[in-house]
């Protein structure tokens, strides 16, 4: 790939990382410090960023999820609304906080105050309330057994949504989590359905349902109360209807056709092609009690009606559809619908709602005792109904594939780059190393390896390796954890498998000197400051082997950490400033760039000062030494007595007087082998031809 490929190539990785994945969740770090002490982010759950809350004793308190992985409804920008929802496990809102969003009102308009106030309504409520976004209009709202949400002035739209959000993930959770409810995917109706139906035969067939309630059944319901004699007209006629209430869904054309006149029909299939994912349910109520109060607002949720289904509460809207009923529909409904009492209401099959499945219609009888500012009464009464299956279909549940094989198959032409790429760097190593180490361009070779390592593997592929990933697993270990995580990121753990077999191959100089990112920007910071005739800085031999050491107290460290307080690990591993070099390209707090950034200015006098002497990796690393199978690179007799060549060139300081590489510490950059192999360089081989020529010339 020539110099324009490589710079394309490092543009695309940085467009590609700086635009976000709707769907996928926030990194663990992100969000455990959003979770309000004591309470504390527990292992995660699933690949959809749901987690565990953990209480201040370690047991399990509740759930952590983001909306947008679980329900990434559009919002009025078109992006969806991201919030980090906290509930108990009794299905209570501890919290809902605002993560992201694009919605124009707030982003250039309001500002995100009001958006963030709005969010702090949640807390205290429960996805079995009935809740909807705006104010109770007038007085009459207090009896209603919906929980208002005062909305935002001029952003209705926006807080709606994320509303809806926010309960069709809060539902979705409830349902795997709480309600042990089967979660398919909801019905919807059948579009290729079609059959002849009256209305006698939607009576007939139960596709209609008829809810009666007298006088005096209500009136039962309020005995012992101090609403029990409120209610005259109740108790002059105990025999009369106090409510008749009859639903019908409308989602199958069949059966819309067979209950509404042809103009409202017309008019319900028109709202369906733009409200697509809405299921409409006529409602209507012929006897005294009425629908909704007179302070309903049309286009609103009803404040006399709800619905739960499976014991999660259902939102309802009404669609703000007149209402034509067919000719063959009985006189009473039809006099109903000329006098309002009768709705066509709509919710959201993405919220979890099931036609096809049974649901319980709740409906508010009220009651008020007093003249002044007089005390309200509410009593449910429920009718439960269903639709027959033939009129849906379900989508087909495709049993999704493994989260690694996803990540496999996500990766897939970048885990073929990376192998072909691994196979041939260890068989170059592996069979042709002195040949390599002796090449007359072996320096442009190696760095144009470091380059692509840089690149590719780590600001494309993000494959630098960290000492969090050990770090994790130790914990993993610890707490008796799955290991399934590291399935998660195939490129890395390639990198890793191949590291493990460099460690008896080479030790540690295979990922140290040839495979790690942040190394190789060392190296050519090295470069770099050679280029430019810095002074170099040596530290002596005793505060060499001496500083050599801070590396193995950092990795102890973290590995206390690790087991006596977890909750710091991450901040305890920024210690490597790989995150910020490598994977997020240096856009990070400008503390981060300025640690990262000493570090490769201080390579240009100091050589890998980071890798030699500070980097945990490298220590763990170091164990690679100890398990090699070979001493791979050659040495002869003379080196180190009387020949010191090596050692003194050696920029790691891995040679020792005696001429021994110390493999704990060798990054294999193979300038030893050059020198080894070179008849102009190696002192022994000098002597050696020196001596040759001086036998040719006594003879």
């Amino acid at each position: 790939m020539g110099g324009l490929g490589r710079i394309f190539l490092w543009l695309a990785a940085w467009i590609f990382a700086a635009v976000p994945v709707w769907a996928e969740p926030l990194p663990r770090e992100e969000i455990a410090p959003l979770i309000v002490p004591p309470m504390e982010l527990g292992p995660e759950l699933n690949d959809s960023g749901l987690y565990s809350l953990l209480n201040s004793g370690g047991a399990e308190a509740g759930y952590v999820f983001e909306t947008l992985p679980i329900a990434p409804l559009p919002g009025f920008s078109g992006a969806p609304i991201n919030m980090l929802v906290t509930l108990d496990l009794e299905g209570r809102f501890l919290d809902v906080r605002l993560l992201s969003h694009n919605e124009p009102i707030f982003v250039s308009g309001l500002g995100e105050a009001p958006f963030h106030t709005f969010f702090e309504q949640y807390r205290g409520l429960s996805i079995n309330d009935s809740m909807v976004v705006g104010t109770p209009y007038g007085g009459g709202g207090s009896g209603s057994s919906l929980v208002y949400l005062d909305g935002v002035t001029k952003a209705t739209a926006s807080v709606r949504i994320a509303h809806e959000s926010i309960l069709a993930a809060a539902l979705q959770i409830a349902r795997e989590k709480m309600g042990h409810v089967d979660s398919g995917p909801p019905a919807f109706p059948d579009p290729d359905h079609n059959e002849e139906l009256n209305w006698d035969d939607l009576v007939a067939q139960g596709l209609v349902k008829n809810f009666q309630v007298t006088n005096a059944e209500v009136n039962e319901k309020f005995a012992g109360t101090v609403w029990d004699d409120d209610d005259p007209e109740a108790t002059d006629n105990p025999e009369d209807l106090y409510l008749d209430f009859w639903v019908v869904d409308l989602g199958p054309k069949s059966i819309a056709r067979a209950v509404l006149s042809e103009d409202s029909y017309n008019d319900l299939q028109r709202f369906l092609e733009i409200s697509d994912n809405d299921e409409p349910l006529l409602v209507v109520e012929t006897a005294r009690h009425g629908l909704v109060s007179d302070e309903f607002v049309r286009n609103t949720s009803p404040d006399w009606i709800g619905m739960e289904q499976s014991g999660f509460p259902v939102a309802l809207r009404d669609a703000d559809l007149i209402v034509g009923l067919a000719d063959d529909v009985p006189d009473a409904l039809h006099e109903a619908a000329d006098f309002g009492a009768a709705l066509i209401l709509r919710t959201d099959r993405r919220l979890g709602f099931d036609p096809a499945s049974p649901y319980t219609m709740q409906i508010s009888a009220i009651r008020e005792h007093g003249m002044f500012q007089p005390e309200v009464g509410t009593v449910t009464l429920e009718a439960e109904h269903v639709t027959d299956e033939r009129f849906f279909k379900r989508p087909e549940v495709i049993k999704p594939a493994p989260p690694w094989l996803d990540a496999l198959r996500n990766r897939a032409e970048d885990l073929v780059v990376l192998g072909l790429f691994l196979a041939a760097l260890v068989l170059l190593l592996g069979l042709s190393l002195n040949r390599l180490a002796g090449h007359q361009y072996f320096t442009p070779i190696r760095l144009g390896i470091l380059a692509f390592v840089t690149g590719f593997i780590g600001w494309w592929g993000q494959g630098q390796l960290s000492i969090v990933t050990p770090l994790a697993t130790l914990r993993t270990g610890i707490d008796g954890g799955s290991y399934s995580f590291l399935l998660y990121d195939p490129f890395s753990l390639v990198i890793w498998g191949v590291t493990i077999l460099g460690f008896v191959l080479w030790g540690r100089a295979l990922f140290c000197g040839w495979l790690c990112p942040f190394g190789a920007l060392q190296e050519f910071a090295a470069h770099l400051g050679r280029i430019l005739r810095l002074p170099q800085i040596e530290p002596s031999a005793r505060w060499d082997a001496r500083l050599k050491y801070l590396k193995y107290v950092l990795l102890a460290s973290l590995m206390g950490v690790v087991i006596f307080a977890p909750d710091f690990t991450d901040k305890a591993a920024e210690v490597e400033p790989f995150k910020t070099a490598i994977t997020t390209f240096f856009v990070r707090e400008w503390y981060y760039v300025a640690y990262a950034a000493f570090w490769l200015l201080l390579s240009m006098v100091l050589f890998k000062g980071f890798c030699r002497y500070v980097c945990p990796l490298g220590a763990l690393m170091a164990i690679g030494g100890w398990l090699r199978g070979r001493n791979w690179i050659d040495r002869r007799a003379e080196c180190g007595s009387p020949c010191q060549l090596c050692r003194v060139k050696c920029q790691y300081g891995a040679i020792e007087k005696s001429g021994k590489i110390d493999y704990t510490e060798c990054f294999g950059c193979l300038d030893c082998v050059t020198i080894h192999d070179d008849e102009a360089q190696c002192v022994p081989l000098i002597l050696a031809a020196r001596s040759r020529a001086r036998k040719v010339a006594a003879e």
